[in-house]
């Protein structure tokens, strides 16, 4: 036979209040998620492209006006990509580092409840 004591109740009761916040706030959290994640594979996309197509733009340009023997519009595309893929990269970092430091605060905060 099994005795139920206070501090058995007690640690079930903390048990199942931290598993109600954990359910709580993933669901607070997983529309925020998924929104953020949407709007962060734009910036991502859109910061590459838009340095790549100004890249191309001004090469053309400037190979329209000089018939050297440089093309500058696959060297300005793929300086223009290189530039993008750093502002990308800037941005998925930054993104990271906010899902962490939300992932942290809950962490802390079940700690202290």
């Amino acid at each position: 036979m099994h005795h139920v004591t206070d501090q058995n109740r007690k640690y079930f009761s903390k048990r199942v209040s931290e598993r109600e916040k954990r359910k709580l706030r993933a669901r607070v959290t997983s529309d925020r998620s998924i929104w953020f994640g949407l709007g962060t594979f734009g910036v991502v996309g859109w910061s590459v492209v838009i340095p790549t197509v100004i890249g191309a733009a001004i090469g053309i340009w400037i190979d329209a006006h000089d018939g050297g023997r440089i093309s500058w519009t696959l060297m300005l595309i793929v300086i223009g990509l290189v530039i993008g893929c750093l502002n990308a990269w800037f941005w998925v970092e930054r993104g990271r580092r906010e899902i962490d430091r939300d992932r942290n605060r809950g962490n802390a905060a079940n700690r202290r409840g």
